[in-house]
């Protein structure tokens, strides 16, 4: 009996092994392919910062390298000299901090309501917010502009965050749509036994729950907000001090010879608040990312 199990044990760790050497060429290839785009997708980013550190010359020779035995900070030295470049920052970030602000709160109270309560043309609404992430943006934004002028909004922060609001919140209620389902409604009634108001549970037991969704939708709204291009040339047209950081880009284009290290080191400083962002919230958001992918 003793031999028996011996020669099935060792059967069966001859199996494992062979099924580990099976699958282990497919992992590997799959990890070196994971690399690769890995290394594809950072290099941009190297090669940004490279060419922010590098000195003039060697941003302007014929045979670039990899790498730099001379870095320099006159590029970001010419960046934060420049005029109102400091108000550019401030307004990016009012921009993107009320836009986040504003779509999540919305957010979340539209979700609740799209998914905890019966109405007529629910599902009517809930087919527009995907709708209208279908429309591209710039087929937008001559209507917009015109709405803004009618409005009396050009060259206001305020031309900025209302388009940039309303193209956040249909993403940010479907996902989180997810996220308010997935709350029991046993959890509910059992706060309304308890003496809870609507309000109290809402604020203090389905908040907290769905928190992690807001993250994820709120880093998409900042993103989208803080690169905006489209808009800030659009609506921006004569007071250049509602301008926002994208618009500082511009000054390093020139007629006659673009200051590349400047366009760099500029685009440098502007990742830098959404890599912030970024790992601040980046707990919430790879449990926010789960919690959608498994709704």
């Amino acid at each position: 009996m003793s031999v028996t199990t011996d020669s099935a044990a060792r059967g069966g760790t001859r199996g494992v092994r062979t099924l580990l050497r099976v699958k282990r060429p497919g992992r590997l290839a799959a990890e070196a392919v994971a690399l690769l785009i890995a290394v594809a997708v950072a290099f941009p980013l190297y090669w940004m910062v490279l060419s922010a550190f590098k000195p003039a010359g060697e941003i302007q020779s014929t045979t670039p390298r990899p790498w730099t035995l001379a870095p320099s900070l006159d590029s970001f030295r010419r960046v934060f000299e420049q005029q109102d470049f400091g108000r550019y920052f401030l307004n990016s970030l009012l921009v993107a901090g009320t836009v986040v602000i504003l779509s999540a709160l919305v957010a979340f109270l539209a979700a609740t309501a799209v998914t905890r309560f019966r109405f007529k043309f629910r599902t009517t609404l809930l087919i527009m917010f995907l709708v209208a992430q279908m429309v591209p943006v710039e087929a937008l934004t001559i209507p917009l502009f015109f709405l803004m002028r009618d409005f009396g909004q050009l060259n206001t922060l305020g031309s900025l965050i209302l388009p940039h609001l309303a193209f956040s919140l249909p993403f940010a209620i479907w996902m989180l749509r997810g996220f308010v389902r997935a709350v029991p409604e046993a959890l509910e009634e059992a706060a309304y036994i308890d003496g809870a108001s609507r309000t109290r549970f809402l604020w203090q037991i389905l908040f907290p729950l769905v928190f992690p969704g807001l993250v994820a939708t709120s880093v998409f709204s900042f993103i989208t907000t803080w690169n905006d291009f489209l808009f800030a040339k659009s609506f921006i047209i004569s007071d250049t001090s509602q301008s926002t950081l994208p618009m500082a880009l511009l000054v390093f284009f020139k007629p006659d010879e673009n200051d590349w290290g400047g366009i760099m080191a500029a685009s440098t400083v502007m990742t830098i608040p959404v890599l912030v962002f970024f790992v601040l919230v980046q707990r919430r958001l790879v449990s926010g990312l789960g919690g959608a992918v498994k709704d």
